[in-house]
């Protein structure tokens, strides 16, 4: 039976381009969902096997919708990302000029990243808010149009023979967004050399200092941290909890132990999956916290012990 994977749709998405770098895309059914909720909402209910959905921009940063959801609401595991790179044209249903264009909708995420191409090219344009940037480029065709033109990816603008009226409008040239492959919890990949684990740790109390102890475990074990930010768990002010993402697999003894040492002081932590990254970029251990260094000092202890 094929599988059958979600993604924030409609078609034409980068969300959709990023499905077809997963696991087994090739032969997996695409169910478009209207938001990263719904999305994962459908593995939780078993509608589909997994779900495709954006977690980090590298110009915008994290994208809240999906940590939240996928650290607090869901009970469900990243088993793969994907690097999708961003660049959006300024389409229309009709031949038209910039200058003649009073409104412009997209996704907010695209928003932020073509900003002051918007400030300096059409001032006077009002941005429309789209659940996506395919939905936008969908809504130019319906009747009344969400608005007179759509900032979408030139994929979807081809796809719906739409009039591009400027390309390449994105601020940053280069950018790129990671997605995640989400599943119901399953047994974790084995290490490739080249892993990523994701984590969600509750701040134990509002206190001094009390982030630098979560901090030192990884840092006395030599576990880089490559992402963190801090999202509020909506119970108060003060009150938050920490997404991460290290460098290393949970089966790594390094990064076991660390995690194993912050559950003592904060036993809500929740793991969110090991799986490889993207990149391919292998993971730099230092000598005195490798497999070899941590074996050879339990041996030791456990010499200890046993005289």
């Amino acid at each position: 039976m094929s599988l059958r994977y979600s993604y924030l749709g409609p078609s034409g998405t980068f969300t959709e381009a990023a499905l077809l770098q997963m696991p087994g895309a090739e032969q997996a059914e695409r169910v478009p969902a209207a938001s990263v909720l719904s999305a994962l909402t459908m593995v939780e209910d078993h509608d589909v096997d997994g779900a495709v959905v954006p977690i980090e921009n590298s110009v915008e940063g994290g994208v809240t919708a999906t940590l939240d959801a996928v650290s607090v609401a869901h009970h469900l595991q990243i088993t793969a990302e994907a690097l999708v790179p961003v660049t959006f044209v300024l389409a229309a249903a009709e031949p038209t000029t910039l200058s003649r264009i009073g409104s412009i909708a997209t996704h907010s995420h695209a928003w932020a990243q073509v900003r002051r191409w918007a400030e300096a090219s059409a001032p006077h344009a009002e941005f429309v808010p789209a659940s996506s940037t395919a939905a936008a480029a969908h809504g130019l065709l319906q009747s009344p149009p969400v608005a007179e033109s759509a900032i979408c990816a030139p994929l979807v603008a081809e796809q719906l023979g739409l009039h591009v009226v400027s390309s390449g409008i994105e601020d940053t040239p280069g950018a790129v967004t990671r997605f995640v492959l989400v599943t119901r919890p399953q047994e974790v990949p084995q290490p490739t050399g080249a892993d990523k684990t994701t984590v969600m740790i509750p701040l134990p109390e509002d206190r001094p200092g009390a982030l630098m102890e979560i901090l030192e475990h990884f840092s006395t074990r030599g576990v880089n941290i490559c992402r963190i930010e801090s999202r509020p768990t909506g119970n108060g002010i003060g009150d938050y909890f920490f997404s991460m993402d290290l460098e290393g697999h949970i089966a790594e003894a390094r990064v076991g132990d660390a995690l194993a040492g912050i559950h003592r002081i904060s036993p809500q932590i929740r793991f969110l999956g090991s799986y490889p990254r993207a990149d391919g970029k292998p993971q730099q251990v230092l000598p005195e916290v490798s497999e070899a260094a941590f074996t050879a000092a339990q041996s030791w202890v456990a010499s200890l012990r046993g005289r």
